[in-house]
Order: C-alpha cells, then structure tokens, then sequence
C-alpha cells in the first residue's frame, strides 16, 4: 500500500466528473488499498479517488469502531430528510463549514470482488457518502455553503502524540 498525495483546491481533478470503472482487476485493488492507506493516514473518514488525482468512481469510508469499505461507481438511489452539519475536507484542508445533508441515503455500487451492494445509512455515515459521492461528480462541500458566514477557519491541531 501506498499513501498518495492528497490533491488540493484550486487542482482541476477535483472538479472534473469521474468517470465509471468498467473492469475492476489489479490496478483497482491497489487504488483501493492505497485510498484507505491514504485516508487512514490523513485521518479521515472517507477519500474518493479524484482526491489523489483518480479521475474514477471509486470511494472509500471508514467509520469508527468499522472496517474500511470501498464502492465501485456508486449511486445515490434514495435519500431522505435534511439536516445541518459541519464538515471539512482533505482537499480544502484549514476551513470548516455548515452545509445541509441528508438524514439517510441508500447508496448502490459494487464492492472490490464486483459484487452488487446496496448501502443504507444514517447520520454520520449518510453524510460522508453524501460527501465523497459529490467528489464523483466535482462538487465540493464549500459548493453547498449557503453564505460566506456559514465557512470559518480553522486552526490546524497539535499534539505531541502525533507521529
């Protein structure tokens, strides 16, 4: 596994539409596996492929106290409810802000094996599938920003612990 370098705004992959992966083999497996090498690293929750300069649809999501999940080419299929929440971004790193998501969302796709899957989540994991399916298709978090005052900055933590 190799950790990829996190690409960042103003780069344009960040704002192109991904494009479907039609045959998943080896060199999906790696771009899997260094996405989550990658979003572990970073501390995040979820990564999408444009993030690292992969123009494809392929996300990966790890939520506390769960294994890592990887989706080929997902889709929203339902979602339902609204609700305001803050987020960040590894691409738009130093800034947070308010935005409206979803209380719940399906989301369908494939898994690593090719296998169809179908995803229902709520609350947190809504909101980063909602976040890093927007990725897919070029839109940002700050695009959802209603106002200027709704995105503040934020100061980069410091520990010790950190390695």
């Amino acid at each position: 596994m190799t950790i990829r370098k996190v690409r960042h705004l103003p780069d344009t992959v960040l704002r192109g539409k991904a494009k479907r992966v039609s045959t998943i083999d080896k060199s999906i497996h790696k771009l899997i596996d260094d996405m989550i090498a990658t979003m572990q690293q970073t501390n995040g929750v979820g990564l999408a492929a444009p993030q690292i300069g992969v123009p494809l649809q392929v996300v990966v999501l790890k939520i506390p106290e769960e294994k890592p999940l990887a989706i080929i080419n997902p889709k929203i299929v339902k979602h339902s409810g609204e609700r305001e929440v803050v987020e960040g971004c590894l691409s738009a790193p130093g800034y947070q802000g308010m935005v409206k998501r979803s209380t719940s969302v399906t989301v369908k796709g494939l898994n690593r094996e090719g296998k169809e899957i179908r995803i229902k989540a709520t609350d947190l994991m809504a909101q980063v599938l909602e976040h890093e399916l927007d990725h897919l298709n070029g839109v940002l978090y700050i695009d959802h920003i209603e106002s200027e005052d709704r995105l503040y900055k934020i100061e980069p933590e410091t520990s010790d612990s950190e390695g």
